[in-house]
């Protein structure tokens, strides 16, 4: 084992809860950039349903809120 392999990587310091949040967060992010194509092509093609650009467009702010909440959450106190 090398000390620069990731996937062999410890820490100590990371719990079951880290990871699951490490997963969650990744797949926030995966949805939010889908969203933010959808929504995209919706606007580019011009005739798109302004109530479903609307719904996508708030399901878009509810993901940068859950991912701002886990990061925050992942993200260590720092007292100066």
């Amino acid at each position: 084992m090398s000390a620069g392999d990731d996937d062999d990587h410890f820490d100590i310091t990371e719990t079951p809860e880290k990871r699951a949040l490490k997963v969650r967060l990744g797949e926030l992010r995966e949805e939010h950039r889908a969203l933010d194509s959808a929504i995209f092509a919706l606007q580019e093609q011009g005739a798109g349903d302004a109530l479903q650009l609307a719904r996508l467009k708030k399901r878009k702010l509810v993901l940068r809120d859950q991912i701002q909440w886990i990061e925050d959450r992942l993200t260590p106190d720092i007292i100066a």
